[in-house]
């Protein structure tokens, strides 16, 4: 296993961030960014992180941590817990990489996540229905194994690699103005806003939770970060309970401000992308866009990108919310 004390790790540096470009390149898709401007009626474009590799920007961050380790760590194999799309970027860069992955995922996990894991030839193990509840089980199977965890968000490695997405935004739309950022666990709002605040502060970046679970917001207002008893939402890659130390530092040093979304909000701008962007997104990469397109009409001159960070959806799940969008 790998601990490290999140205390002692300075945040993410853009030479981190520039190492971390190296090492992807050629086994992450630089992904495009799409102007959606005559659709949505104001200058806003989209990073189709949906088009990466695993349907994710997940395996950006897995990519640069997995490709990283030892000799002896690869030999002995990895494990994450994930509700999904974690899940399959450990599975996809292990079997890139010739290593073994186990992946321990909620008893709630949709099926196109499951079977998208085992499809890249993980060992799925099924445990609880919270991120806690599966970090216990991982990190058990870990000491009885001899695997090395790969976090789901809060590693220096994980932030770095998923930063790669804000360089990339900054490289491809020059006059970008603020950058909307869906969170989780807290890795991607990390990575996006340390790579862009660096490299260009007067851009913003917005963060983007669910209502239901807006564990970041609850951490920045109480000064530390927080565990939520209980979280619920649409979009089932936003809602660890708890935001990760090292991604709530980032957070607080980095973004600029963070606003939240209705799931109703969340089934309109998916279905939104259904029909006029012609993208199949799944809810938790729908939130930013939901957030972009209900606030970027004030800016109407500036440049506005939605990271739109998954699509792994089943089309039975995704019928059901363009039928409810309807309504």
């Amino acid at each position: 296993m790998l601990w490290y004390d999140v205390t002692c790790v300075a945040l993410t540096s853009l030479s981190d961030i520039e190492r971390a470009a190296e090492r992807i390149r050629g086994a992450v898709v630089r992904t495009p960014l799409i102007d959606i401007s005559r659709q949505s009626g104001r200058p806003v474009w989209l990073k189709a992180e949906n088009l990466q590799m695993t349907g994710s920007f997940k395996l950006r961050g897995a990519y640069n941590m997995i490709s990283g380790l030892t000799d002896d760590a690869r030999q002995r194999g990895v494990i994450t817990y994930s509700s999904g799309n974690h899940a399959q970027a450990v599975a996809y860069a292990a079997r890139v990489l010739g290593i073994g992955a186990v992946v321990v995922m909620p008893v709630t996990a949709t099926d196109v996540k499951i079977t998208g894991a085992r499809r890249f030839g993980a060992e799925v193990v099924m445990e609880g229905t919270t991120s806690i509840e599966r970090k216990a089980r991982a990190e058990g199977e870990a000491a009885k194994r001899g695997l090395t965890v790969v976090p789901p968000f809060d590693h220096p490695d994980i932030i770095a690699g998923q930063a790669t997405v804000g360089s990339e935004i900054l490289e491809d739309c020059a006059g970008v103005s603020c950058v909307y950022v869906p969170i989780g666990g807290g890795g991607l709002v990390a990575g996006v806003a340390a790579a862009v605040k660096q490299a260009r502060p007067g851009v913003k970046v917005i963060g983007v939770e669910p209502v239901g679970a807006a564990k970041m917001t609850a951490s920045l207002d109480a000064g530390r970060p927080v565990t939520l008893e209980t979280v619920s939402s649409v979009a089932d890659g936003l809602l660890p309970v708890r935001p990760g130390d090292l991604t709530f530092r980032h957070t607080q040093a980095f973004v600029d401000d963070i606003v939240t979304v209705t799931d109703d909000a969340i089934d309109l701008a998916l279905a939104w992308l259904f029909r006029r962007a012609k993208l199949v997104v799944e809810p938790s990469g729908a939130a930013s866009v939901a957030a972009a397109l209900s606030t970027a009409a004030s800016s109407l001159d500036d440049a506005t990108v939605a990271v739109v960070s998954g699509g792994n959806i089943s089309g039975i799940a995704l019928g059901a919310i363009l039928e409810r969008a309807e309504h």
